[in-house]
């Protein structure tokens, strides 16, 4: 195999293989890892766990308080915002989007690199300079996406936008020559359609998580299996003693062509393995966060990709990806660090703890995954582990501990355990300006006391009581438990048509009859539950959804 072959149909093989592999093998190992957790969940430690007082469904009201008020909150029905909440929101905002230009000037300078390197091997082609700093940028286009915390209508905005650049870029060329049309569609197709096409396995929500860290370990052990059976082509001495030692155990040509893929994988695949414990360890160290993983991952690949056509050239061009790849991460690298001085003054970071119906399966998904990428520009979330989240919300180490066989020590042991990891809460923001979620593996009778913990240590509480009905009985608990311990000016409930209102309604009115002594809003002059009414996951309502928890933030 000559280096140029190599270069670019091996490593193209190589990527290929490694993405469906990769593609396949995290969604699995995220299927056992669900069941896992499952597991665990349900399992008792059995260890002296504080009791909590009586249900308060059950109690008889001894006392007379002031009537519960339960106060209904449209989307834009904000008159009442306080100025402390605009502020916080405008930074969250100015946080937001100034990551989103962070990474774009990064994409920008790695899309004028590789079109240097284009324009130095086609020749000075002014004419189609711009075109291809058009192509390459595309990846802006996925990772503006990912950042902004946008709905998927805005998202394809965002597509169309670029499409209007492609298209005005595209009408210059053509009036200098208008026979460069298809040759125009066929360069945009073949710059960005195969790292395109790659990515979407990863991009998916369920996978994300843990599709580079899988990848990563792919393309070493796909690499080693190349190796190893091509190795052997290049010496007739050594093809002629595999066949020999294979013969001898009784093994065929197809039989030592299948064991040397698998010893090559193994071999490299140590390597892999490796790379994924430095990684691990890198991001416990709070060197990047899980979002900036992800889309390095992402310019790395398209990198890659983007240059194995230039190796036809030479085979020195095929750095020019990398080259490129260095260059975004040094401008992204010294943006955050400015982003970070300029924010040294603001507001402290608050932690939200968000408590919801588990059932809501995939539209829990869809709500956080929006919700939380505008929230963690102001602090970190905290919750407890369910099926619903538990593998879109699997961060490195966590699934790099339940690969090593030490998911057990993700999970709450005891009270004394729980106070530990309280102690250890990570509160401070990953290099882009992140917030991490902090979230609690419980054991059947370790969730409550990690609840009641949590809501009192958290700055503010949101509920999401979608599909709530009078089968959620954990929900009742935690119901009680906000009353009881929580002021409710730090409380927001999240609900839409398929919250059974009546129900709500008549359970937050029983327990407050029956709300402890000690309750914080036993105090308030004019106690008051509010319900936030949900009807998607666009801008404008979790800006809604920002602001009414900020104003609880601000009153607590």
């Amino acid at each position: 195999m000559g280096l140029t072959t190599a270069l670019t149909g091996a490593l193209s093989a190589v990527l290929l293989v490694a993405a469906l592999l990769a593609a396949a093998t995290s969604a699995f190992l995220l299927w056992l890892y669900r069941r896992a957790v499952l597991r665990g969940m349900e399992q008792e430690t059995g260890a002296a766990v504080v009791p909590s007082k009586q249900s308060g469904m059950e109690k008889a009201a001894t006392a007379s308080y002031p009537p519960l008020t339960i106060k209904s909150q449209q989307r834009g029905t904000f008159s009442t915002t306080s100025a402390a909440a605009e502020a916080a929101y405008r930074c969250i905002a100015h946080s937001l989007w100034a990551a989103v230009a962070v990474y774009a000037v990064g994409g920008l300078v790695y899309a004028l690199i590789l079109t240097l390197a284009w324009t130095r091997i086609a020749g000075c082609v002014r004419i189609c300079f711009l075109w291809q700093c058009v192509n390459y940028a595309w990846p802006i286009v996925l990772v503006v996406s990912l950042v902004a915390g946008i709905s998927r209508w805005e998202a394809l905005s965002v597509a169309c936008g670029y499409l209007a650049i492609v298209i005005v870029v595209a009408v210059f060329i053509l009036i200098q020559n208008s026979e460069l049309f298809s040759g125009l569609i066929l360069v945009w197709l073949g710059t960005n359609a195969p790292g395109t096409l790659l990515l979407l396995a990863f991009l998916r929500r369920r996978v994300r998580a843990v599709g580079p860290l899988v990848l990563a370990f792919m393309v070493a052990g796909v690499t080693g299996a190349l190796l190893a059976s091509e190795v052997p082509s290049y010496s007739e001495g050594l093809l002629r003693g595999l066949v020999m030692a294979g013969g001898a155990v009784g093994l065929g040509g197809t039989a030592i062509f299948v064991l040397l893929h698998v010893v090559g994988f193994a071999a490299l695949g140590v390597f892999g393995w490796w790379l994924l414990g430095r990684i691990g360890r890198r991001y416990r160290a709070k060197r990047f966060s899980d979002q900036s993983l992800t889309i390095d991952s992402l310019w790395l690949l398209f990198g890659i990709v983007q240059s194995i056509p230039f190796a036809f050239e030479g085979w020195g061009w095929i750095f020019t990806g990398l080259v490129a790849f260095t260059a975004y991460k040094l401008v992204t690298l010294t943006g955050f660090a400015l982003l970070r001085r300029q924010a040294a003054d603001d507001i402290h970071a608050a932690m939200l703890l968000l408590l919801r119906v588990f059932a809501l399966g995939a539209r829990s998904e869809r709500f956080f995954d929006a919700f939380s990428k505008w929230w963690r520009r102001s602090g970190s979330i905290s919750l407890i582990a369910g099926p619903d989240l538990v593998t879109t919300m699997v961060e490195p180490h966590e699934f790099l501990d339940y690969v090593g066989g030490r998911l057990s020590r993700q999970f709450v042991q005891g009270e004394t355990d729980l106070e530990r990891r309280l102690a250890d809460l990570d509160r401070q923001p990953d290099p882009d300006g992140r917030y991490r979620v902090n979230e609690f593996f419980c054991h059947a009778d370790t969730w409550q006391m990690t609840m009641r913990r949590l809501a009192k240590e958290s700055d503010a509480v949101l509920m999401d009581l979608r599909s709530f009905s009078r089968t959620n009985q954990g929900c009742l608990y935690e119901l009680e438990q906000l009353l009881d311990f929580v002021d409710l000016e730090r409380v927001a409930f999240l609900v839409d048509e398929t919250t059974d209102h009546p129900f709500l309604e008549e359970t937050l009115q029983r327990l407050w009859q029956a709300v402890d002594r000690e309750s914080p809003n036993r105090r308030a002059e004019s106690p008051t539950a509010c319900l936030f009414h949900a009807r998607d996951q666009s801008r404008r309502s979790i800006r809604a959804l920002l602001l009414m928890l900020l104003g609880t933030r601000a009153a607590a």
